[in-house]
């Protein structure tokens, strides 16, 4: 995971290395990774990692608060396990084989758009804490007990600390995380995690 980071980060100082000068555009596009596993419950065992790709546009500035909006397109891998057998009730169809099914690891892929707003706090020149909301949609390819194959949504909640070095800025973001598919499936108990992410960007 340690190695997958370090190549992360260094591709991406390949491709966006430049002379430092002063620029006043409102964009910055970054990369980020992160990991996370569900909160502790006897109903189930989720772990995940994750990569996103960002785009940020600072739509207003104060004297002590900068807003903006971020859009990230992300890829997750999850593991997840059914732990309490009793979860799947008999109403369910063919029941008994469910729980069995459902019992077993299970690898699942997800596929989000995130669209998120920012609320930005600078501290001094170089260093800002932000509160971060984010909902999007999502397609995941694995059927489990808690959620139904294909459409869904993603929220996230997260506050962040960033460092900024000439035109790069470096992140490092604890969140929550809820994905449900708001009843369009027939499985919507949803997982709840939470995550740590770590993430540079570059402003154009």
């Amino acid at each position: 995971m340690i190695r997958k980071l370090r190549f992360f980060i260094i591709a991406f100082f390949v491709a966006f290395q430049l002379q430092a000068q002063e620029k006043n555009s409102n964009y910055r596009i970054g990369l980020s990774y992160g990991f996370g596993s569900e909160f502790n419950n006897t109903d189930y065992t989720f772990e995940n990692h994750f990569y996103k790709a960002q785009l940020y546009y600072k739509i207003k500035e104060s004297r002590n608060f900068q807003y903006e909006v971020l859009v990230q397109p992300e890829i997750n891998y999850g593991k997840h396990q059914l732990l309490n057998y009793y979860f799947v009730k008999p109403e369910k169809p063919d029941f008994e084989q469910k729980r069995i099914e459902y019992m077993k690891m299970k690898e699942v892929m997800e596929y989000v758009l995130n669209i998120g707003f920012v609320v930005r706090k600078p501290i001094g020149k170089m260093c800002s804490i932000y509160i971060l909301g984010s909902v999007g949609p999502l397609i995941t390819d694995t059927e489990t007990e808690r959620m139904s194959k294909g459409f869904a949504f993603a929220d996230v909640l997260a506050v962040g600390f960033t460092a900024d070095y000439n035109q790069f800025q470096f992140d490092i973001r604890p969140s929550v995380r809820h994905v449900s598919n708001a009843g369009l499936g027939s499985s919507n108990a949803g997982y709840n995690t939470k995550n740590i992410e770590f993430g540079i960007s570059y402003q154009l």
